[in-house]
């Protein structure tokens, strides 16, 4: 996700690409994961957690191959289409399959986890590009596909997917080992047991069976989340970061390295106050944090267009972008797919996350194809909307998202639902 920005001049300059033909290839990834997230579901479903994520790291060093490789544009946006595409089975089946794994007073620290490593990602990308090429870049992105799909032979399958497509005899043993053997499970593989029963004989597991009348708040809150959340400027901010610095005035290199130290702090203690002070509180704060800094930025183009406080503007912007980069990824960069992988039960869930997954996809190309185009129209009229959306993004927070930590998956799907009345 970090590749397009540190690279962006150095792939137009030595493949003659014009600002048409690179915001295409930063799109393409938003692109491939919108496919992805059309069948990440089902998929998930059919040949399990490992067998998605073992499947996404095959397409992930294909693509990244494919990149390092290039000689012109369609080879270049192949490969990062085929790297969406992996991102897109990513997105949904790592927090599914951590949710499912972990006991509940941990579920929200261990699923966010996934945020920190994304922003570690991110933070090596922005880095390395400004000392290596962007062929050797893609090469670096290949290294840890590899690690983690060798790593997969090492780690068990999710118990509650073995429930779901009945292979009981091995969900106790896996459960067990995941809690620790001198941990009583007898009570939560009970409740799984049960629960997951109780919905596959509901036997609702088609697209059309999630707009339901029950499964409408469910569904308003992760829709609203994952809607909102691109079009508060997240793929802009993260693409494009380098080009931003340099539109405002301020050192992209200087900027780009900041940025992407600056998260891995925060996202860590994200981590740790997650599952104390639970999901909303963290997420208002993330938000909040998000408007600060397009208010900023939009402040800081304003004055550079009308030529006023020219000295302080790129400051202004300088210290916008950190604040969004820092504040972005503790709350809605990593939080609605906590709440997606616990708000919804078994038999919907992959036809509910290939919807949020595919909205979110669709909204996310929309804003970093445009992106560009929108920056030669009017710099401070970009973030001014970006701006008005988390103003929405913070009402739409505060008023409807509930609170989920300490309960087990059962308990907030029963709540939300009331399929077991």
């Amino acid at each position: 996700m970090g590749y397009s920005s540190p690279v962006q001049s150095e792939i137009m300059a030595d493949l003659e690409l014009s600002t048409a033909d690179y915001s295409l290839f930063g799109s393409m990834l938003t692109l491939g994961g919108l496919l992805g997230s059309l069948v990440c579901g089902k998929l998930t479903d059919c040949i399990s957690r490992k067998g998605a994520m073992g499947l996404s790291n095959i397409l992930f060093l294909i693509g990244w191959f494919v990149i390092a490789l290039s000689k012109g544009v369609w080879s270049l946006d192949l490969g990062r289409l085929v790297t969406g595409f992996a991102s897109g089975l990513t997105v949904y089946v790592v927090p599914i399959y951590i949710a499912e794994i972990t006991p509940r007073n941990l579920r929200g620290g261990y699923v966010l986890l996934q945020q920190l490593m994304l922003c570690s990602g991110i933070a090596l990308s922005f880095i390395a590009g400004l000392v290596t090429t962007w062929r050797i870049l893609a090469l670096i992105g290949a290294f840890p596909c590899m690690i983690h799909l060798l790593g997969l032979g090492f780690i068990p399958e999710s118990p509650r997917w073995l429930v779901k497509v009945g292979r009981d005899q091995r969900y106790e043993a896996i459960l067990q080992s995941l809690r620790g053997k001198d941990v009583d499970i007898s009570l939560e593989a009970s409740e799984i047991k049960e629960y997951i029963d109780a919905v596959n004989n509901i036997s609702e597991d088609g697209l059309l069976h999630i707009f339901q009348r029950k499964y409408a708040f469910a569904l308003i809150i992760i829709l609203g989340l994952v809607v909102l959340t691109p079009f508060t400027g997240t793929n802009g901010m993260l693409f494009y970061a380098s080009t931003i610095f340099e539109s405002a005035g301020a050192s992209a290199t200087v900027g780009t390295v900041t940025m992407a130290l600056i998260q891995l702090p925060l996202i860590l203690l994200g981590v740790f106050l997650m599952d104390n002070y639970g999901r909303k509180p963290i997420l208002l704060g993330s938000v909040f944090g998000m408007f600060i800094g397009c208010l900023s930025v939009a402040v800081s183009f304003f004055l550079k267009e009308h030529e006023l406080l020219t000295k302080y503007s790129p400051y202004l912007a300088f210290t916008g972008i950190l604040v969004y980069g820092a504040t972005y990824p503790v709350g809605m960069g990593g939080i609605p797919y906590v709440i997606m992988s616990e708000i919804f039960p078994m038999n919907v869930k992959g036809a509910a996350g290939s919807l949020a997954t595919t909205a979110s996809g669709c909204c996310g190309w929309i804003v970093s194809y445009t992106f560009n185009f929108m920056m030669d129209w009017s710099s401070s009229g970009t973030f001014f909307i970006f701006t008005t959306v988390c103003i929405i993004s913070l009402v739409f927070v505060y008023k409807l998202i509930p609170e989920t930590k300490g309960r087990t998956l059962e308990e907030i799907q029963e709540s939300i639902t009331h399929t077991l009345h």
